[in-house]
């Protein structure tokens, strides 16, 4: 590691007196939108004549480094905007264009309509917002994932969870993931059944993201019906993207490798433009039996058919597999582990193979066909249609394992093979298996904009979704036996299940959406506002193929749901320097489809009703040249709650589920965050959220299912009123710093801290009032980034470096609260949870990834 760091700074210094003999002279400015006057991050600036350029920080700031003493222009892009050339001709030394602004154009080649409906502005629309561009994302990911790009945003915890590739999970103001929207151009990502999201399928697209934006709350997305936390806004580049492209190749600890490609035609004379991205990614992860494999692969072509016409057809995906750790241990059982941190119970050899017992593969592309149509001066229709086919799922085992040698060795399959080998008529004793989760998804997305007159603009728009998931258990390997009997299926008794054979359970899920929206919006002068109103109807239909062909419920009927929302809110710009804004809403959502068919059974609950939130937010701003800074306060109600929880159960890579219903609860707090650029080399940014999210009901009864979907048992009441809503940080603080060295070096430290971390908890155990879940340790980290610019061949070039936890911090990021029964059969007789009772995984150790970019 340090041999690296120092062949690292030794090249950054090597390189610096070369490059710097080039230089003919520095560009900087600031675009802005000429109407708004908001900054326009993304925004591209390039030499005219040649494929150098430079995109806009999150402040609408760039600096362009000139090495052509024969530049005479530059020319600058925004989607949605005209092309603007500025001369800088017998440029010598730096100069300082000032602010630049760009004004909008009715026929540009841009994204689609409902992407820019759904990307809040900074000092107009009145929501929570922090963005990422792509300089920043490219500078600060390494070998992290879209979750943890965001892990120094206000209101966000994110970490790896078990540690395997992908498996990265997002928390928005207490909210899990599913319950966080995550939109790609405009498009929703989110489970249709269960609202999750997968962050393994969307791996790679850092690669060609041009900026991402986090809405907390309501958020500014035009889809029928909000999500409960909050909205993350994934824009990759498209037809602004500049002509040319980029080789990468970066290493990284244990063994990581990753290899990728860009290229771009740009806006060609006859209106097409094309880009395209692929990469490879490999490693063998930071803990043991982690190892994965992944690949991503990403296009765009659009058509600028005339001045009122334009089509786009974008396709990405990302195949991939990797080993997890799925089961959290005991404080103490990882200090025990000769492995130590590092330890995974979850794998095994066979043949002197590494195997994961427990695994996951998926792979979802999705494409998305685009029409932009310029009707008139004054109105505009863009329509996106849709489609995503997952195929995958996570891998198990079922039967009995054994070690190696002792409880911290990894499992013995060969000895698991010999049992099946001597089994009675080959059948087996153990094997594996796979609980796949495969689904065809389709949609479409319509929105209408029309400018009534100088202050009134109607946004109008259609949110249609068909969604059909096959959700089965098959056989994956046989470990040397013949076949697994299996009794589930009604309509094959006795089945001699082989390969590829469904077995457990096999049922689909049928989604439909069909959903409207309508919102106004006032501007004038420093006021912006908007109401809007939306609708749904979801409807959910389950199909048991295990139940008898003659089972008059093998098919239920539609269960129908009908949502609603209202919500509107106002900016007022005070001054140049200081705006405020505020913002309400109340909507009904559809509950997830395991809480309309609980314990997998084609019989629908009655109970099932729509959950209800009502939101409300308040928003401070201040900006000048040099500091902008937020403060905002929110407060979310959310009754009826449904939700399933997954437990560890008492035999090894066991898991069974808990389904809660008419669960009730509290999120408020308050969020500060600022930037500050006294000077243009050096950027200061930081924040601090302080959040109260508490459970506020107790419940009669909880149902559990084990992993064959049949109920296990029910339990109650569960006394959870008064508790902490667990599994993330609710103190959360963090610091960061950019500094230019040179024009051509650039270096970067963020340091975050969490604290007031309530553990997740075992519903079973919440048998009395006044239990209160172990509070998982407070602790910091720190991580380093440095990128220097360079010239390979006459071909600008960059190298990465990032680390990761650079002080090597030993830390908890998930906890599991178990409540253990003490003085058993005595008068004082009660339940405890502290750090030996409860189960955690620890968080990643020191990480480092270095990597160049050759652009051409």
């Amino acid at each position: 590691m340090k041999k690296c760091l120092l062949f690292l700074i030794t090249l950054v210094i090597s390189f610096t007196t070369v490059v710097s003999a080039f230089a003919q002279g520095t560009v900087k400015g600031k675009i802005v939108d000429g109407t708004t006057k908001d900054p326009l991050p993304g925004a591209t600036v390039i030499l005219k004549g040649t494929s150098i350029a430079v995109p806009a920080t999150a402040d609408g700031t760039f600096t362009l480094k000139v090495d052509d003493p024969n530049a005479s222009a530059i020319l600058i892009n925004f989607v949605g905007f005209t092309q603007k050339e500025i001369s800088i001709a017998g440029l010598n030394g730096t100069k300082n264009l000032g602010t630049i602004s760009l004004q909008p154009s009715e026929s540009s080649l841009g994204e689609i309509l409902v992407t820019a409906n759904s990307y809040a502005i900074d000092r107009q629309t009145p929501v929570a917002i922090s963005t990422i561009s792509s300089e920043l994302i490219v500078e600060k990911v390494g070998n992290q994932e879209f979750p943890e790009l965001l892990k120094s945003t206000p209101g966000v915890y994110a970490t790896k969870a078990g540690g395997g590739f992908g498996d990265s999970r997002i928390n928005l103001r207490g909210f899990k993931n599913a319950n966080v929207a995550v939109m790609i151009n405009g498009v929703p990502v989110n489970d249709m059944e269960n609202g999750s999201v997968y962050w393994s399928n969307w791996a790679g697209l850092t690669d060609v993201t041009k900026s991402m934006q986090v809405q907390r709350g309501l958020g500014a997305s035009k889809v029928a019906v909000p999500s409960v936390g909050g909205t993350i806004n994934i824009i990759t580049k498209t037809t602004d993207a500049v002509k040319g492209g980029s080789l990468f190749y970066g290493i990284g600890n244990d063994g990581y490798n990753k290899i990728g490609f860009t290229y771009s035609t740009g806006l060609t004379d006859k209106g097409w433009a094309f880009a395209a991205s692929g990469s490879k990614t490999e490693g063998n992860g930071w803990a043991d039996g982690l190892q994965f494999e992944a690949y991503n692969y990403f296009f765009n072509i659009s058509k600028l058919i005339n001045d009122k016409h334009t089509i786009s057809l974008t396709g990405f995906g990302a195949p991939q597999v990797h080993g997890q750790r799925s089961t959290r241990q005991k404080i103490q059982d990882y200090r025990n582990a000769p492995q130590g941190l590092k330890w995974n119970s979850d794998f095994g050899y066979q043949n002197g193979q590494m195997v994961s017992v427990r695994n996951n593969f998926y792979h979802k592309p999705q494409f998305s066909l685009n029409h932009y149509w310029t009707i008139d001066e004054t109105s505009f229709l863009s329509t996106a249609v849709y489609a995503s086919i997952g195929t995958g799922g996570g891998g198990n085992y079922t039967g009995t394992l054994n070690r190696t040698g002792d409880f911290y060795s990894p499992y013995d399959m060969d000895a698991a093979v010999d049992a099946n080998v001597k089994s009675e008529d080959g059948r087996a004793l153990t094997y594996l298996r796979a609980s796949r989760n495969d689904h065809l998804w389709y949609g479409a997305l319509s929105t209408y904009q029309k400018k009534i007159n100088e202050n009134i603009n109607l946004l109008a728009g259609l949110d249609m979704r068909y969604y059909y998931g096959k959700h089965f258990t098959e056989v994956t390997d046989l470990l040397g036996s013949q076949y697994v009997l299996d009794n589930s299926d009604k309509n094959n008794p006795n089945k001699r299940a082989k390969v590829g054979d469904k077995i457990s359970y096999n049922n689909d899920g049928v989604v439909l959406w069909e959903g409207g929206f309508l919102q106004g919006e006032y501007t004038s002068g420093p006021l912006s506002s908007f109401i809007s109103v939306a609708a749904s109807n979801t409807s959910y239909r389950r199909i048991d193929h295990f139940l008898s062909d003659d089972n008059p419920i093998q098919t239920t009927d539609f269960q129908h749901f009908f949502g609603y929302q209202a919500k509107g809110g106002a900016n007022y710009n005070l001054s140049e320097v200081h705006n405020v804004f505020a913002n309400v809403g109340y909507f009904e959502k559809a509950p997830f489809f395991n809480a309309v068919f609980v314990n997998n059974q084609n019989v629908p609950n009655p109970d099932a009703v729509n959950e209800k939130i009502l939101s409300y937010e308040l928003g401070y701003g201040y900006r000048t040249r040099a500091l902008s800074a937020n403060l905002n306060l929110y407060r979310t109600t959310w009754k009826d709650r449904s939700f399933t929880r997954q437990f560890q159960g008492a035999e090894p890579g066991s898991v069974y589920f808990a389904n809660f219903l008419g669960v009730d609860a509290l999120h408020q707090g308050v969020e500060v965050d600022f930037a500050y650029q006294p000077i243009n080399a050096l950027t200061i940014r930081g924040m601090a959220s302080v959040g109260d999210w508490t459970w506020m009901n107790d419940l009669e009864k909880v149902d559990f299912t084990d992993e064959t979907q049949t109920k296990t048992n029910s339990i109650g009441p569960v006394y959870m009123k008064g508790l902490k809503v667990g599994d993330a940080a609710q103190t959360t603080a963090s610091i960061g710093v950019d500094y230019k060295v040179i024009d051509e070096l650039k270096v970067g430290v963020d340091y975050n801290y969490y604290a007031d971390f309530n553990s997740d908890f075992d519903p079973t155990t919440l048998d009395k009032p006044g239990l209160t879940p172990w509070k998982v340790p407070n602790y910091s980290l720190l991580d380093l980034n440095a990128s220097f610019k360079m010239k390979i061949a006459g071909l600008n070039a960059s190298l990465y470096a990032n680390v990761n936890n650079v002080l090597g911090t030993e830390y908890i990021s998930d906890g599991y609260a178990t409540f253990e029964k003490v003085n058993v059969g005595q008068e004082n007789e009660t339940r405890i949870s502290n750090a030996s009772n409860s189960t955690v995984y620890f968080g990643t150790g020191r990480t480092w990834t270095t990597g160049l970019k050759i652009n051409f």
